[in-house]
């Protein structure tokens, strides 16, 4: 295996990622989300709630729950992960402390539930890029997983369908759909922010000319290429099938290189959510000279 340059450990950017991302998410609640009671679920859409029912402070109400929670999270999950989720969950309603007096950008529910869930979702996708947390809610989905062993999935539908429940009970049928809407553009932008801009796809080649196509992808679009040794299920016969992971936008000159070497050569395109490794988005040990390379880490 190839040793990994960086350590997962907080630095300097990573905070300044975290402080960055909660004031983000901060001014989303307050100018977008709260003035149009849109519940996109977690501690921050209970809130929500708690004020529209009870007239209860947002950022009061927020630190009243992550406290709690933070302190279940340092008792029952560990240092390593209180340490990640303490700044996140305390800064966002440290900021609402001083942005309560914010008037709304919109009152149209649907730019609302649009733009603050795009904003919203892009700095929780801050954070996580610092490899922190929001804490909130998502202590309760670690919790499940780790002691009932409950799918994360499945206890993230759980806790925030939870949280729609309860909007229920203070809002109409019709501002809970805007939720749903603002909940989903959260998910997707996190999604976004987490595996970048740049499209990747996974590429198969199968020709009677491998060496021609691996060497054209070698040395003229300079990506690495993987021989896998296969079976035709018609003749019977050995092959060898490529697999070249490129971005998206490197798919035309792709085609172009494979045509060239092999007119009749099939090809299988695939998306690639995330592709970790040299010339993507990890950064990882490379030996200096090429002799230190072996079979097994190659």
């Amino acid at each position: 295996m190839l040793r990994v340059a960086k350590r997962y450990t907080l630095n300097a950017v990573d905070y300044v990622y975290i402080v960055f991302g909660s004031f983000l998410a901060a001014l989303s609640f307050q100018v977008f989300l709260l003035p149009n009671t849109i519940v996109s679920g977690g501690v921050s859409g209970l809130s929500i709630a708690a004020n529209a029912m009870f007239g209860w402070s947002p950022a009061l109400f927020q630190y009243a729950l992550n406290i709690p929670l933070l302190i279940l999270c340092f008792a029952l999950l560990g240092k390593a992960a209180g340490y990640k989720t303490i700044l996140g969950s305390l800064l966002i309603p440290f900021f609402l402390l001083f942005m309560q007096d914010l008037p709304g950008a919109t009152s149209d529910p649907l730019l609302a539930a649009l733009f603050g869930g795009g904003v919203t979702g892009l700095g929780i996708g801050i954070v996580f890029r610092a490899k922190a947390s929001t804490g909130g809610t998502s202590i309760l989905v670690q919790l499940m997983y780790q002691f009932l062993h409950v799918q994360l999935g499945l206890s993230t539908i759980a806790v925030d369908g939870l949280v729609i429940m309860i909007a229920l009970l203070a809002f109409d049928v019709e501002t809970v759909m805007y939720s749903l809407i603002a909940l989903f553009i959260v998910s997707r932008t996190i999604d976004l922010v987490q595996l970048g801009f740049h499209r990747n796809k996974n590429v198969l080649i199968i020709s009677d000319s491998p060496e021609d196509i691996r060497r054209e992808i070698l040395h003229t679009m300079e990506r690495g290429v993987t021989n896998l040794g296969i079976r035709g299920g018609y003749g019977q016969t050995d092959k060898d099938m490529l697999m070249v992971v490129i971005q998206e936008r490197e798919f035309t000159l792709l085609k172009e290189v494979i045509l060239k070497a092999d007119s009749d050569a099939f090809v299988v395109a695939m998306p690639a959510s995330e592709v970790l490794g040299r010339g993507f988005s990890l950064e990882k040990y490379f030996p200096t000279h090429e002799t230190d390379w072996t079979d097994e880490e190659a």
